[in-house]
């Protein structure tokens, strides 16, 4: 027994070294401030875009122990430094984060206090805010009280979440898959189609709807051919829209596409990730009219919100084709089972092991309040039009006028085969890296594409981006001279 013991005290004395001493750990938030008020003084002066290739010899794993100043200069240097900066205002090309600094706060926090996030029992406090949450999102939609939710890791787990739901309501299996069909549009997100793989609806028929001028669904064609679908014997069972296209901006007709889901019973999802919140600015609430009609829909707070990525959020109004998807028992959790009116969040999503991801949210909106986030709507969306009539200045063609702050441009060639010239000038804009453009093709044609919705982003922001277009557009024209 003495030898027992001894050896448990010669290795507490090793394993004590990751449960540091209040002295340790000040020593370590000493240093992490120094390095977090140091980014925050320079993000603005980095570039938004930076080519290259990290070292992998300073962050592969060793055996032996580094110093922390060590860490964090790497760190700095080889992730921070490199590739797209996101919490930069000059992130312009995809949908930005921000990074709200209360929000790290929060995630710092429930680290901290490693709060389990995924059953009521273990955490009412922490399940509680989560739900509350998704309370707060309900009202904003207009959804009943009585839909449920869950904060995801993102847009991609969210529509996962109400695409399975909309497959087991509708008993979209077997011989079925073949004969039912989903309306999508052709700017419909990416994950819809990898979220219908994954849960065993690749087979489906996937009917591509047509757009109008603005890219928005058209109703008319919509209805057309969910008739002619059902004249064919075909299951319609869904039609998605989307509340901020990721390409354009645009917001379908929701209204028009509930009522026509209504009539022919069809599930209707909306994806809202991008584009959802902004319903809480009066300039734009009167495009969400119909978003309540919706039978489960996604946002993302990590876009909207500007909170750091890693929390999406999904609403769903009918509980019991959610729980048949999601909510089991174990015997090892039979602790858990209760009859609380709380609702667990392991049991309306595939996590069950969850992070208490709901604090980063939480906390910045108890800090703040409202007013500052619906400033930053309001401002964004001035910002757009202001980096539009910037591009009109300097000869540039723009994509129809978005419904938010997505929006695309072109330079027009006669001499050089257009989409051959704009690529070249996306290469300058790029290497120059000073704010960061994406590109995506619209009908074949390719075209830059801005997206401003960081909190960093600013008029400065903007006078820059059109100082290194400007630049970078005549270093192209030299380039084909």
């Amino acid at each position: 027994m003495d030898s027992l013991i001894t050896q448990i005290e010669d290795l507490q004395k090793i394993s004590q070294e990751l449960n540091p001493s209040v002295e340790e750990r000040e020593q370590i938030n000493i240093q992490i401030q120094q390095f977090v008020n140091n980014f925050f003084k320079n993000i603005e002066n980095y570039p938004a875009y930076v080519e290259g290739n990290p070292d992998i010899k300073k962050l592969s794993i060793q055996k032996n122990k580094k110093d922390l100043a060590e860490l964090l200069t790497n760190f700095n240097s080889e992730v921070v430094l490199k590739g797209i900066k996101p919490a930069s205002g000059k992130h312009l090309g995809y949908v930005p984060g921000g990074g709200i600094y209360t929000a790290a706060i929060g995630d710092f926090l429930a680290s901290v206090t490693n709060e389990y996030a995924g059953m009521y029992y273990a955490s009412p406090g922490a399940v509680t805010i989560e739900n509350e949450l998704l309370n707060w999102m309900k009202s904003i939609f207009d959804f009943p009280k009585t839909a449920v939710g869950n904060l995801t890791s993102g847009g991609s787990i969210a529509n996962l979440i109400a695409l399975t739901a909309a497959r087991d309501k509708h008993q979209i299996k077997n011989e079925k898959i073949t004969k039912s069909v989903l309306y999508l549009s052709p700017q419909a997100h990416h994950c819809i189609r990898k979220a219908l793989r994954i849960i065993g609806l690749e087979d489906i028929k996937i009917s591509i709807l047509e757009l109008d001028e603005f890219s928005k669904i058209n109703t008319v064609k919509l209805e057309e051919k969910v008739q002619d679908d059902i004249q064919k014997g075909l299951n319609p069972f869904m039609i998605i829209a989307t509340a901020g296209t990721t390409d354009t901006g645009a917001i379908d007709p929701l209204a028009a596409i509930g009522k026509i889901a209504k009539k022919n019973n069809l599930w209707y999802h909306i994806d809202g990730a991008y584009g959802g919140f902004f319903i809480l600015s009066e300039k734009r609430k009167h495009l969400f009219k119909g978003i309540e009609l919706a039978d489960s829909l996604v946002i993302d707070p990590h876009k909207g919100l500007f909170l750091p990525y890693g929390i999406g959020a999904v609403l769903i109004k009918d509980k019991e084709a959610v729980f048949h998807s999601h909510h089991y028992t174990a015997d090892y959790m039979q602790d858990a089972i209760s009859t609380d009116l709380q609702i667990n969040p392991s049991d309306v999503s595939p996590e069950l092991t969850k992070h208490f991801r709901g604090l980063r949210m939480w906390l910045p909106l108890q800090i703040h309040g409202l007013e500052p986030f619906k400033a930053s709507f309001d401002e964004k969306l001035l910002l757009t039009e202001y980096f539009r009539n910037k591009l009109t200045e300097l000869g540039f063609e723009l994509g129809p006028q978005p419904d938010l702050t997505i929006s695309y441009f072109w330079y027009p060639s006669k001499e050089i085969d257009e989409n051959v010239f704009n690529e070249k000038l996306v290469a300058f804009i790029h290497k120059n890296g000073d704010v960061f453009l994406s590109t995506t093709k619209i009908n074949g044609k390719f075209v830059i594409r801005i997206a401003i919705l960081s909190i960093r982003t600013k008029k400065a922001t903007i006078d820059t981006a059109i100082t290194m277009i400007q630049k970078c557009l005549i270093q192209t024209k030299e380039a084909f001279l």
